[in-house]
Parts: structure tokens; C-alpha cells; sequence
């Protein structure tokens, strides 16, 4: 499947790292079985490995800690990041179920988490995106996620049942063409699909957001019901076929 991809495909999986530095641990006021159990729920469990097919390691780049700790797909000023007011901008404060997580930072701890995990994972996005235009004139993001199959409390979205596939676009990076493509290489697949529901939009780098068209990006959230059994994050007996349909359909999306 690697060598059908063009070489102008990323894969970025911002949430599916669980570690949380030692150094960091005392910043949170949960328990260390509660805070097991946020891991759990806001983890997007496996998701660096079902796309490990799609595209060389080189291609793929992953948060190396928990959104818990820096959320890297957020705004880093509050003023311009919508779920800021949900406790959950870069740096979280509030637990899905809106309960206190992290205890108040200063100034000092704040920079040291942004300029230790959230800007290095920037750089490397905007440097890979950049690579791929000066070799290609092209690049295609895939923004890679899971979601819940029953809504967590902090979600905008909270309609039953959910989709399979959630296709998150942006009205400026992701061109037709390529939306209708996704779509209908999931419902191929057996998916069930929706556009921008429950989550919407797809990442690009604040150097080409919105100013480089031949910059594209399809964000691509799969329902955790799929392949997981959700309440203890175990890969369910539906793991190895769904990591093979998923892959299939973004080939032949890519490539259609």
C-alpha cells in the first residue's frame, strides 16, 4: 500500500499518544486511576497504527504526548481557539466531563509546555508540508483521529448514532473532488459516512493556512466502536479488517 500513496501524502496523528512526562504529572489533581480514565476517553487509541500502512514513517508524524498534556491540533491563543471556553484549548484545564484536570499554571510551566511539545511538533508539520511542495508543487494532509461512539460531555455534537467515518474539510484546503473522492471510497468500503459532523474541519500549518491552495487536507475520524472495545481502549476481533478497509479506501481516494 506504501508504494501506491504519492509521495505528496502526509499522515498527521496529533492524539493517539498516551505518555505523560513524569515531570509533568504533578500539574494534574486527578488520581492516578482517574486520570487513567481520561487517557481512556480522550486517547485516540491506535490510530498511528491503522494508518501505519498508508505511508513511510518519514511521512507520518505523531505527538509524542498526550493531548492531555499539549493539544497541538488547538490555537494557541485562547482568543482564537472556540473550545478555550470549554477548558480545552492547547493546554487543557477541564476534563471531558467538565471537571478540574490541571491545577493553575504559571507563565513559566505554560511556556515550557508550548515551547517543549507544541511548537518542535509544529515545526516539523510546516517543514514536511514545505518539503513535499518543493519536490511536488503539491501536499495532502491526512489529519488522522478517532471519536466515541457514545458523545463525551465536552462534545458540541451529542445526536445518536454516530457515523463510521467522520470527513472533517475546510472550505479553502480541501477542493471538492477530493471530499467526494473520501466519501465515496468509505461508503465503497462499507462505511457509513458523514461531512464535518461530529467534528469538523482538517489542520494545516498557520504558514500555508489559508494562503496556499496547492496545500490540501482531509481530516479522517473513525468511531472508536469499529475496532475498539471503548471502555478499556483493547483492540476489539474487528482490529485487523477495519485497519485494512480504512487503508484500501484512503488509497483509492488519493489516487482516484
Amino acid at each position: 500500500m506504501i508504494d501506491a500513496v504519492p509521495q505528496w501524502v502526509i499522515v498527521h496523528v496529533p492524539h493517539d499518544s498516551r505518555r505523560v512526562p513524569p515531570g509533568i504529572r504533578d500539574q494534574f489533581v486527578l488520581d492516578d486511576a482517574h486520570l487513567e480514565a481520561e487517557l481512556v476517553a480522550m486517547t485516540d487509541h491506535h490510530v498511528a497504527d491503522i494508518f501505519s500502512n498508508l505511508v513511510p514513517p518519514d511521512r507520518t508524524l505523531r505527538a509524542d504526548v498526550s493531548r492531555l498534556i499539549v493539544d497541538v491540533e488547538r490555537f494557541l491563543d485562547d482568543e482564537h481557539e472556540p473550545m478555550a471556553a470549554r477548558g480545552m484549548g492547547a493546554i487543557y484545564t477541564r476534563t471531558a466531563h467538565g471537571a478540574a484536570l490541571r491545577r493553575s499554571t504559571t507563565a513559566g510551566e505554560r511556556t515550557h509546555l508550548i515551547d517543549t511539545y507544541y511548537r518542535p511538533h509544529h515545526f516539523l508539520l510546516e517543514a514536511a508540508v514545505q518539503h513535499a511542495l518543493t519536490l511536488h508543487g503539491r501536499c495532502l494532509i491526512l489529519d488522522c483521529h478517532s471519536f466515541p461512539g457514545i458523545p463525551l460531555p465536552y462534545e458540541s455534537v451529542q445526536e445518536v448514532p454516530r457515523p463510521d467515518i467522520c470527513l472533517g474539510t475546510d472550505a479553502f484546503h480541501t477542493p471538492e473532488h477530493l471530499r467526494e473522492a473520501f466519501v465515496a471510497a468509505f461508503r465503497v468500503a462499507g462505511f457509513t459516512v458523514a461531512i464535518d459532523t461530529p467534528f469538523a474541519g482538517a489542520l494545516v500549518p498557520m504558514t500555508h493556512w489559508r494562503s496556499e491552495p496547492h496545500v490540501h487536507s482531509a481530516m479522517i475520524e473513525i468511531n472508536r466502536g469499529l475496532y475498539l472495545e471503548e471502555g478499556t481502549a483493547i483492540r476489539g476481533p474487528r482490529f485487523d479488517a477495519v485497519k485494512r478497509s480504512i487503508v484500501d479506501a484512503c488509497v483509492r481516494a488519493v489516487t482516484a
